[in-house]
């Protein structure tokens, strides 16, 4: 179907040419309910390769989950590069201060990961919660959060001897009973 488009305002005269024509298309859209299923069916193939040539070592359904498994370890990973993790740039040459780096903050990020496991672990077990950033109550909150958290507690010394621990709120009580006695010794 085409319409005629004239530039001027108004009704044009019956004996005025169009400036140009539109066109429109009408039609019907449809989908083959064999061809969606075959599409749906293939949008859950993965092409993984592995060095592995042992053929009794791994399955493909396990190479797959120990493939996504990786994205764990990725997080702790892309935490560590975050400026949020409050490190300065470092310049190293020295293969033995490269080394000795990487290895302190692979310790931390095992740290992390345990704390961050645990914490979750905890939570499920003794059916408790923790307010997320949004303030809602979940199971899984992550490390950091839990880290950003403990900010504002402090201890406050009087008179040389006594030490009391203030700032302390119901959320961080929550994170410290779970975590056990030792962790409770340290903040009372």
């Amino acid at each position: 179907m085409r319409k005629p488009c004239y530039s001027g305002k108004g009704r044009p005269p019956s004996d005025s040419k169009p400036d140009h024509f539109e066109y429109f298309v009408h039609g019907v859209c449809f989908v083959a309910c064999e061809k969606k299923e075959h599409a749906q069916a293939s949008l859950g193939y993965f092409i993984l390769s592995t060095n592995e040539l042992d053929q009794n070592r791994l399955h493909a359904g396990e190479l797959l989950s120990t493939y996504k498994s990786q994205q764990q370890v990725e997080g702790g990973f892309r935490f560590l590069k975050s400026p949020d993790f409050l490190v300065s740039s470092l310049y190293l040459k020295k293969p033995e201060r490269i080394e000795s780096l990487l290895m302190v903050m692979t310790l931390y990020l095992m740290v992390y990961a345990a704390i961050q496991h645990r914490i979750r672990h905890e939570l499920k077990k003794q059916s408790r919660v923790f307010p997320n950033q949004k303030k809602k109550p979940c199971q899984n909150p992550t490390a950091r959060w839990v880290f950003f958290c403990f900010q504002g507690i402090n201890v406050l010394t009087v008179n040389n001897q006594e030490q009391h621990v203030v700032g302390l709120k119901e959320k961080q009580l929550t994170i410290i009973q779970i975590l056990g006695i030792s962790y409770e010794s340290v903040y009372s």
